[in-house]
């Protein structure tokens, strides 16, 4: 894996940090490199929730090479002997081609372990209850599934925990990553350190600091999106983006709303991955904002009354009789062969192939909206970028208030 930035942040301001870069998969420069900032498409056990692996290939091209994997997932079944002996999990699910980020997940809350060896795990949910999972169990995954890149074992604590926790949350997180780097065969090549600290801003910095002094190969933002409000959220990145090293990929979980999104873009995260197009397929919703957001004025962004200007919901029996794609002149295979009628009647009777349809048109969608965001960097007019987007969902929140 090699990392190069292409369009360093163009200066002070706002958006002063946003920038382009360039991932290399390898292939002996075969592959083409991915633009980034870019979505890590989210997956369970090394496919999407909805999207079989004939689908993932009519995704565009080069953005949806680009998956997640959780290594908790693969705890329980299959075995990480079997997963080795397959050949990892580019093998396993078929996509050889692909490039997979592993990260921890949600961590609801790490605790020791208790077995008189003094080591330390952390604790996850999983279906059959929490398992606690300690650097050489982990690492254990992590050789067998063999990801592309892969972020260390982090203490994620939410906002609210006490001062002492937090602190705490960062020891263990630094002792995990050093623990992680010394069972590497690789040595660091393909590691991200994870980078924890709350909603402190003196503690990210601490962590931040001790972790780019150590042999990775980039960063994971850990413990955002866990009850920090938005405000406090801006000056906790900028903060760790201040710190790290430019020449370093960053990679962010949890922040998957639009408006999340150009938050870290605008501090200088290159990588988001995220449950949020999983959630919406899940609820039945359809992204619907337009991508060309610069080439339109902000009150002709709003689509309908029914919509919250980001996306419908197509269970609303106004869309029964609707004989129009999801979204005009969008490209997805969704939107090509099928219409919001037939998407609200699979819903409305419980038929998978709703969310099959869902998924892949939200997916696409998605990218779209983060190719967007590479052009108006490119055109260096992110910032605007940004401002109409935001002026647009705020003009509908306040034309929406008599109603709700």
């Amino acid at each position: 894996m090699r990392f190069v930035v292409t369009k360093p942040p163009a200066g002070a301001g706002a958006a002063g940090k946003a920038r382009l870069g360039a991932l290399y998969l390898g292939g002996g420069g075969a592959a083409p490199p991915i633009d980034t900032p870019a979505l890590v498409v989210p997956t369970r056990r090394g496919l999407p929730s909805f999207i079989s692996r004939d689908l993932i290939d009519r995704l565009p091209y080069p953005d949806s090479l680009l998956l997640h994997l959780s290594p908790i997932h693969f705890i329980e079944c299959p075995s990480t002997r079997t997963i080795k002996n397959i050949g990892g999990v580019h093998q396993m699910v078929g996509l050889q081609d692909h490039f997979f980020i592993a990260s921890p997940g949600d961590s609801v809350e790490s605790l020791p372990e208790h077995d008189g060896t003094n080591k330390i795990g952390a604790a996850f949910e999983t279906p059959s209850g929490r398992r606690l999972i300690n650097p050489k169990d982990y690492m254990e995954i992590i050789s067998s599934t063999r990801p592309n890149l892969w972020a260390s074992l982090a203490d994620e604590v939410p906002a609210w925990v006490t001062e002492k926790r937090n602190r705490l949350s960062i020891d263990r997180t630094l002792k995990w990553l050093d623990d992680c780097l010394s069972l590497d065969q690789e040595k660091g090549v393909s590691t991200l350190g994870a980078v924890v600290g709350g909603p402190n801003i003196e503690n990210r910095k601490k962590c931040a600091t001790e972790v780019s002094m150590r042999n990775v190969s980039g960063f994971y933002l850990g413990g955002f999106g866990l009850g920090e409000s938005i405000e406090e959220r801006s000056a906790l990145l900028n903060a760790v983006t201040d710190i790290l090293p430019e020449e370093k990929i960053r990679f962010v979980s949890r922040l998957g709303l639009p408006e999340e999104v150009l938050q870290g873009v605008a501090a200088g995260i290159d990588l988001f991955d995220s449950t949020y197009i999983y959630h919406l397929t899940l609820g039945g919703f359809a992204l619907v904002f337009p991508l060309d957001i610069l080439g339109e004025a902000p009150e002709a962004l709003l689509r309908n009354s029914s919509s919250d200007y980001t996306k419908i919901n197509l269970h609303a029996t106004i869309y029964r009789k609707d004989t129009s794609p999801i979204v005009d002149k969008c490209s997805c295979y969704t939107c090509l062969n099928h219409t919001r009628a037939y998407l609200n009647h699979l819903l409305n009777v419980h038929e998978m192939l709703a969310q099959i349809l869902l998924e892949i048109h939200n997916t696409h969608h998605y990218l779209g909206f983060f190719q967007s965001i590479r052009q108006a960097l490119k055109q260096e007019k992110f910032e605007l970028f940004r401002q109409r987007f935001m002026e647009s969902r705020r003009v509908h929140l306040t034309e929406a208030v008599p109603y709700s």
